[in-house]
């Protein structure tokens, strides 16, 4: 793995002149952030060493290196599921390479289910903490002590101050901003009924495909992470109505000038 990585790392800084401090990854209809990157350079993954190709729509599937708000960026436009038959290790990948190319704060996005009562489609979700349901953990196997500790703490997986700022920041633009438990399961189906019941009664606040193995990944690494959901449709009894992964991705993409408007600022502060 540390050889597969190293390469395509070698491969990156001969395409680009830019030393990134800062990873984004955008979620399912929020790609259109890359829109406030001064862009440098655009690399399709398919072209990159290791790399795996995104299939979900709504993901561009494109490594994109540039400035935003003043600070060297690479942001992931399209992330990498669980369910479209990837393993752990080849979604923590592109994590290891954002690390290994300079980058040391992590912001991510996703869409997710709102199971908390009172959200409404369109907020934004502050992640505080999450629960792992996907059965399954991207750290599993031999550990190298390069990468990081065989036993990583994850007491810290969000970083409070990051959360903070960002709660000022809202308030100043005067964003209803909601925080919570993201809960990640496998997917690809949305949940029962029942499944939203018991993901309400086990403490989660929302629920997605993503997000956590790339959390575990960056926290083994040393990253500092930062995460948001916009609630694209709810799990919350009487409120469940039939839902498409079109849905989802419309939702997302009406909540995104809030999101936008909010990291363009976060990334002033750090």
């Amino acid at each position: 793995m540390l050889k597969k990585i190293l390469e395509t790392t070698e491969y990156l800084e001969g395409k680009t002149s830019v030393k990134p401090t800062i990873g984004i990854i955008l979620g399912t209809g929020l790609g259109g952030l890359v829109n406030e990157i001064e862009i440098e350079h655009t690399i399709p993954y398919e072209f990159i060493p290791n790399f795996p190709v995104s299939t979900v729509e709504g993901h561009h599937g494109q490594l994109i290196f540039g400035t935003m708000s003043g600070t060297k960026v690479v942001a992931m436009q399209g992330r990498f599921h669980y369910y479209e038959g990837y393993t752990m290790h080849e979604i923590a990948f592109p994590i290891s390479i954002m690390k290994y190319l300079g980058v040391s704060t992590l912001i991510l996005s996703n869409a997710s289910g709102g199971l908390n009562p009172g959200f409404e489609i369109g907020d934004l979700m502050v992640i505080e903490d999450h629960i792992n349901l996907m059965g399954v953990n991207p750290l599993l196997g031999p550990n190298d002590p390069e990468m990081g500790p065989r036993f990583p703490d994850m007491s810290h997986a969000y970083d409070q101050a990051l959360i903070e700022s960002v709660f000022r920041i809202a308030s100043i633009h005067q964003i209803r901003l909601q925080r919570g438990i993201y809960a990640a399961v496998t997917g690809p189906t949305f949940e029962t009924p029942a499944e939203y019941k018991y993901l309400r009664l086990i403490g989660a606040d929302a629920v997605g495909m993503s997000t956590v193995p790339e959390v575990i990944t960056a926290r083994h690494m040393g990253m500092k992470c930062f995460a948001v959901s916009v609630i694209s449709d709810l799990g919350v009894p009487g409120k469940i109505v039939e839902i498409s992964h079109q849905d989802v991705i419309e939702a997302a993409s009406k909540a995104e000038p809030k999101m936008t408007a909010i990291l363009k600022d976060l990334l002033k502060k750090i």
